[in-house]
């Protein structure tokens, strides 16, 4: 029996999972101290760039999505410039959860659950943003940070991103 070809939104979905792995493939091995690396002075750690990475998607969706859950809703206080350092381990299973809370949804939303909006509150405007600008918005913050941290780690001769 032939196979049904993958549309282009599981194959973009399959490789930003695929993203996602290779991300935690290098944050896995870290030290506290290595997370604890900057670019300059001025810019955030390692580490706290993937606890940011973890705070927007919980925040973009449990709490703009308005789809509550009590792991993310914790997870959305992460990556604040005044947020404890995390190690290795709490960061992979920070990045494996929200993955997780994210993939369910991209695997059981409709072309019209998509489509729903929801109200997103920026600069004192209220604006109506749909599930798929989240989706697309979420993935390319992944991608920019992940980027960062490449950066970071080959900055410092470590094991960057295996893209």
């Amino acid at each position: 029996m032939q196979q049904q070809p993958q549309s282009t939104l599981e194959v973009i979905y399959e490789n930003w999972r695929g993203y996602h792995e290779k991300l935690c493939t290098c944050i896995a091995p870290l030290t506290n101290e290595q997370l604890l690396l900057q670019p300059a002075a001025r810019l955030w750690p390692l580490g706290q760039m993937v606890q940011h990475i973890i705070s927007v998607r919980a925040g973009w969706f449990s709490g703009t999505l308005q789809d509550d859950d009590e792991a993310m809703t914790a997870y959305m206080m992460w990556g604040q410039r005044d947020s404890p350092a995390r190690s290795a381990v709490e960061l992979v299973r920070g990045l494996d959860e929200t993955w997780a809370f994210i993939e369910a949804r991209l695997q059981r939303w409709t072309p019209d659950d998509c489509a729903r909006t929801f109200p997103d509150e920026w600069d004192g405007e209220v604006y109506e943003v749909s599930r798929s600008w989240v989706i697309y918005h979420v993935m390319e913050h992944d991608l920019h940070h992940g980027g960062e941290i490449s950066l970071i780690l080959g900055i410092h001769a470590l094991p960057a991103l295996d893209l």
